[in-house]
């Protein structure tokens, strides 16, 4: 790979710390396009839109359809009397941490639990229950909210049920930034590592907002898709006739071990976390700057942090919402920070966006590309956008060779990460 090159613009400068790859061990993902490592790749790869349409809970709101996970029943992986004590978001961050860490080839049970460490982010945590919760106060009283409300519905509440399910003593924190929170949390893991507070951490996104709340809020935002004629083809990043995206929910995380301990226990390393950048626009709460110079000083950062060159990125998994505004910035900040040779995907046809997990879900399915030297497809790409000047994999995923690739993530209030992946 090439030595790092000079930033165009920008007072971007060059992390004193040397360069840090920490070991990607394990994989968990639960999906909407399928639960469990393999299931969820197939799915992306394939270009598989997971079945959609009406629910009767969002009748009459301009979007009435999400994505959800259909072959995963926490009930049943979790047993019904620790399901009651997590809401949603949690359960599926449980059951994608269990997938990860045997993954790993790791046993809770023998670990030095006090150095491994947990940071899982989430945009909006136990919304469901908190709504179910505000329906049981307004129309049965006082003395029928749970006590289980403030536990179940705060954001830190996945870190906490994983740390109590597999026994985890060391640091456990949950990240909060909107949609660029699952990458966030890597970001931090990979932080952890290279400082040496833990040896291992379980890093990544989780999220379960599928209500009529925050959807009626996403439609009067004007940010989710409502094409309601055809809703397996609403979410469509990059396309000409994008309108907004639709909710999903999930689960992504990683483990990620410092390459020395990695290394002693002879474990199978995935990919590589080797970079990691974050910033603020500054701008706005909702809309990104439109110049991109926020989003592009994320990147740059990150690319820095690992020592390498633009010119060594061969694939990104974009942030890629489908909305008609941040797909154009975000475009052009690759193109002006990267050129037009990587190839760009958008995962969130076949995921739904899944708000704080999506960059947990992503990296995994970043790691995976490295892995497997295939890049998933941009699916319902069917009138490419003009002014988008990237070469996007467009309906059927293409092999190719590549060892670096890029995770770019936008949230609300102006939060941007950017991460840089390398393979093993």
């Amino acid at each position: 790979m090439s030595a790092p090159a000079a930033p165009a613009t920008g007072p971007y400068r060059r992390t004193p710390l040397a360069p840090f790859a920490a070991a990607v061990t394990g994989v968990g993902l639960v999906t909407a396009a399928g639960t469990g490592v393999g299931a969820a790749w197939h799915g992306v790869t394939e270009g598989l839109v997971p079945p959609v349409g009406p629910r009767p809970e969002l009748a009459g709101l301009p979007c009435d359809f999400f994505y959800s996970v259909t072959d995963c029943d926490p009930r049943e992986v979790l047993g019904v009397a620790a399901q009651r004590l997590m809401d949603r978001f949690a359960q599926l961050a449980v059951i994608a941490a269990r997938e990860a860490v045997a993954d790993a080839g790791l046993d809770p049970s023998v670990w030095d639990s006090g150095r491994v460490g947990i940071v899982i982010g989430s945009a909006h945590g136990g919304l469901p229950f908190y709504d179910e919760q505000h329906a049981a106060l307004t129309e049965r009283g006082a003395r029928r909210v749970s006590p289980k409300l403030a536990p179940l519905s705060v954001v830190n509440g996945a870190a906490s049920s994983v740390s109590l399910d597999l026994g985890v003593r060391g640091p456990s924190q949950a990240v909060s930034t909107a949609c660029s929170s699952g990458t966030v949390a890597i970001g931090t893991a990979h932080q952890m590592l290279r400082s040496g507070a833990c040896d291992i951490v379980i890093a990544g996104g989780t999220e379960s907002t599928c209500t009529r709340l925050l959807i009626a809020s996403a439609c009067s935002l004007k940010a989710v898709s409502t094409r309601r004629e055809d809703p397996r083809a609403a979410c469509r990043p990059f396309d000409t006739h994008r309108d907004g995206f639709v909710v999903g929910e999930g689960a992504g995380l990683l483990v990620l071990e410092h390459p020395d301990h990695a290394r002693a226990r002879g474990a199978t390393v995935r990919a590589h976390v080797s970079g990691y950048g974050a910033s603020s626009d500054a701008h706005s709460a909702v809309a990104p700057d439109p110049d991109g110079l926020g989003i592009e000083r994320a990147l740059r950062t990150a690319l820095a942090d690992a020592g390498l060159s633009p010119a060594d990125v061969g694939h990104v998994n974009a942030h890629g919402t489908s909305t008609l505004s941040n797909d154009l910035i975000e475009a052009a900040m690759l193109r002006r920070v990267l050129g037009e040779s990587p190839l760009v995907t958008s995962t969130k046809a076949m995921t739904g966006h899944t708000l704080g997990a999506a960059g947990g879900i992503e990296a995994a399915l970043t790691v995976l590309a490295l892995q497997h030297q295939l890049v998933p497809p941009t699916v319902n790409l069917d009138a490419p956008d003009p002014l988008i000047e990237m070469d996007v994999v467009a309906k059927e995923a293409r092999s190719a060779a590549f060892d670096c690739a890029v995770k770019t993530s936008l949230g609300f209030g102006g939060h941007n990460a950017a991460l840089v992946l390398t393979r093993a």
